[in-house]
């Protein structure tokens, strides 16, 4: 990657040799590597020893938990908060793990409406809850830097399976989620 890195700054009319830029490509090898490190990740080793039995049939929400991808189209950053709800069935996720699990997706290559069927899917997978809600909301650096420059504008999408797909199931969620802003 490093002498792509390299190629790509001699297109852009650099010298690579320069003094500032002289390491750059090893840094920009090693910068993309840990923002796409969720390809060497497995959901199920990250979930691995956190899937618990226990009685409990309520709303489990993680909210509010910060995430950094890039897009998939222009490998511009997009970051944002990811907030993951379920009602279990027989079975709970360590609290962390949700996070985790929302990390490995987001450090791939992405589009925002993958990665928030991704973490539904996956914990609907891991535990076969009643339902699972996901909602993720993120700003754009392909749309605040370059194209329609809107600086302030967000993206918002969910993910809603199970009994997250009847109205009071979901209203509760995105109230729960609203009301933690106020």
């Amino acid at each position: 990657m490093q002498e792509l890195i390299r190629q790509m700054l001699i297109e852009l009319g650099e010298n690579p040799d320069r003094d500032g830029l002289r390491d750059t490509p090893v840094r920009v090898d090693q910068a993309m590597r840990f923002l796409t490190s969720g390809y060497s990740q497995d959901v199920n080793s990250v979930l691995n020893n956190a899937l618990f039995d226990v009685k409990y049939d309520e709303m489990v929400i993680v909210s509010d938990i910060d995430f950094f991808s890039l897009c998939e189209h222009h490998l511009l950053p997009f970051f944002g908060k990811a907030h993951v709800a379920y009602i279990p069935n027989k079975k709970v996720i360590g609290l962390s793990k949700i996070a985790r699990l929302v990390e490995v997706f987001s450090r791939r290559l992405q589009v925002q409406e993958r990665l928030t069927t991704q973490i539904a899917e996956a914990i609907e997978g891991a535990i076969q809850p009643q339902g699972v809600g996901v909602v993720v909301e993120a700003q754009h650096l392909c749309m605040i830097m370059r194209g329609v420059e809107k600086q302030n504008s967000r993206a918002t999408t969910s993910a809603m399976l199970g009994s997250f797909q009847r109205q009071e199931t979901r209203m509760e969620f995105l109230d729960l989620i609203m009301k933690q802003r106020e």
